[in-house]
């Protein structure tokens, strides 16, 4: 049997997008409404008004269907700043990721993901593919900064990125505390801090 196309490697036109579209639709709903043990194949095929076969053929694992899930969705989030300030761009970085967690249906999404990246390798992986393409998208941002004299040469921009995001992932997942626009600019400024002082190095 022929190995199944990487989720995501293509991207269809016509009709095969209309379903694509349809079916990351419902799988997303199911994973914000019932975590990664409600991605049956079936019950979203049918909540999409697709062909089981269809998406058996097509994407044929939960894990692959939540892989071009978040592959969808790191194509879709929004470009990075380029305000010619680093610190500003890193702050819109972390209200991004801080609307994003907040938000009704992707916090939940997100939430069922990272359990799921515990026990199930195609969700790990989809989850670090979504991480990269993220990171690699805002770094910019650093590597401009870099270019303009705002901080030292040999700054990491993906760890300064990875930096802004992880105290928010971490309130979210540990301590529970609020995650709003102050929590965001503390993550920023904290991460700015750290990269002024040459210890986010490559």
């Amino acid at each position: 049997m022929a190995a199944a196309p990487q989720p995501g490697a293509v991207r269809p036109g016509g009709r095969t997008a209309r379903v694509r579209e349809a079916v990351l639709e419902a799988a997303g709903d199911a994973l914000a409404e019932k975590g990664f043990d409600g991605l049956d194949l079936g019950e979203i095929a049918r909540a999409a008004g697709v062909g089981k076969t269809t998406v058996y053929r097509r994407w044929g694992t939960p894990g692959a269907l939540a892989a071009d899930l978040l592959q969808d969705m790191a194509e879709r989030s929004l470009p990075r700043s380029r305000n010619g300030d680093v610190g500003q761009d890193l702050r819109d970085n972390a209200r991004l990721v801080v609307k994003t967690l907040t938000d009704p249906r992707q916090g939940r999404l997100f939430k069922a993901l990272i359990a799921a990246s515990l026990c199930n390798d195609q969700a790990t992986q989809a989850l670090h593919r979504f991480y990269a393409v993220r990171i690699e998208e805002w770094s910019g941002c650093v590597t401009d900064a870099i270019e303009r004299g705002e901080l030292p040469p040999g700054t990491d921009p993906r760890r300064v990125i990875a930096a802004v995001s992880a105290p928010l992932y971490y309130a979210l997942l540990n301590t529970g505390e609020p995650l709003d626009d102050a929590a965001a600019d503390r993550a920023a400024a904290a991460a700015l801090a750290a990269a002024r002082a040459g210890v986010i190095s490559g």
